[in-house]
């Protein structure tokens, strides 16, 4: 006997193999050139250079949009969160022994893993999008038996969250991108701890209307995504440029054979803190399990397109039949009357940014005490196309 390790062999192969990806990927994202300021042209339009650059692309990064202030904030509402959090997923109280933050919500806004592994992959989770499994390294000995990596409906928890959402100039690209009447689908904490936090499969968001005559690269939304620590190409979220003019992909096919975690081409988003990257939701994208020493946090939310969205039937992640008409879009859209107006309070030397379709009815729309309580389980009537 040697003491050859088949297995061990095949993960060091993996390793370096991985190693590699990183590093060419880091490097052909730093050529792409899609990064930079927002900005707009004095009629108000977002540069058609950082339009043509998304439309080619598939995704930008606007650069410094949130400053430190804003980031301490957003830093201290997720602190007081995971201090919050149950103790476990069959828990209603917290470490400390209080109701947990979750202990009344009807549904389950808390998405748990174990340590470093792919809940999705292969799985029928999201309507079976997660085609492929990714490697799962294994914890260190110490880690947790399960983590909450993923925390949905998060402006009904963090303030902070809520006025990032309200963030003028992220609307104003909104609107540029999607039409003055966009629609809110979901918003969401994503948490990449050192160590421990979970990866996410390839995949692709859209799920509706893959098949229809109007399908363009813009018909299934897109998602902003706000870097509280910054990402790297081991932390960060990987895409295939451009892959978002393809139409619904065989994701299968594009893996290297028998590595489900590399598809040649793809790029990381090398992101600082306070930066915020725009992705289309139809572009191939997936994140590895952080082994890195870096923490990623991603305050997450996204819009439609309102044709893509009215009086359309589909069903929900949780696979339950649901028809989005104008009555269940404006209850979802109040997120944003809400959020305008918290960042008006909170930043008032800034100029709101107006919401056409409640341009009238702003009013309906203070942010208090009471309308937090109203937002509890807002996320109920998330939108899924």
């Amino acid at each position: 006997m040697d003491g050859h390790d088949p297995k061990a062999t095949k993960h060091q192969t993996h390793a370096v193999a991985m190693e590699k990806y990183l590093e060419e990927g880091e490097k052909k994202a730093l050529t792409l050139g899609n990064k930079g300021p927002i900005r707009f042209r004095s009629n108000g339009t977002l540069e058609q250079d950082i339009i043509e650059s998304y439309r080619e692309h598939g995704f930008y990064i606007f650069e410094s949009v949130l400053d430190t202030a804003e980031l301490a904030d957003i830093e201290a509402d997720l602190k007081q969160i995971q201090s919050r959090l149950p103790k476990d997923r069959r828990s209603n109280i917290d470490a400390s022994g209080r109701p947990a933050l979750t202990a009344n919500c009807k549904s389950e806004p808390l998405y748990w893993a174990k340590p470093l592994s792919d809940p999705f992959g292969g799985t029928e989770l999201g309507n079976g999008r997660h085609q492929i499994s990714m490697t799962e390294p294994t914890p260190d000995e110490k880690a947790p038996e399960e983590i909450v990596y993923l925390v949905v409906g998060s402006l009904q928890f963090s303030d902070a969250c809520l006025r990032v959402y309200g963030h003028p100039d992220l609307l104003k690209v909104a609107e540029q991108i999607n039409g003055e009447d966009f629609v809110p689908f979901n918003e969401a904490l994503f948490i990449k701890e050192p160590g421990l936090g979970a990866s996410v499969s390839w995949h692709q968001d859209g799920q509706t209307h893959w098949n229809s005559p109007d399908l363009d690269e813009g018909t299934h939304g897109f998602n902003f995504m706000a870097q509280l620590y910054g990402c790297t190409a081991a932390n960060g979220l990987w895409v295939v440029p451009s892959s978002h003019k393809l139409g619904k992909v065989d994701i299968k096919s594009m893996c290297v054979e028998g590595e489900a975690d590399r598809i040649p081409g793809a790029v990381p988003l090398l992101c600082k803190p306070g930066d915020v990257a725009i992705s289309s939701r139809q572009i191939v994208h997936g994140s590895f399990a952080n082994t890195s020493p870096d923490p990623r946090v991603t305050v997450n939310f996204g819009f439609h397109k309102r044709s893509s969205v009215l009086n359309v039937e589909t069903r929900n992640f949780d696979n339950e039949s649901i028809v989005y008409d104008e009555e269940f879009i404006r209850k979802r859209s109040r997120v944003i009357g809400y959020a305008i107006n918290a960042r008006s309070k909170h930043f008032p030397n800034e100029t709101p940014y107006v919401y056409q379709p409640f341009k009238n009815d702003m009013d309906s729309y203070k942010w208090s005490a009471s309308a937090r309580d109203g937002l509890r389980d807002y996320n109920t009537t998330d939108i899924f196309i």
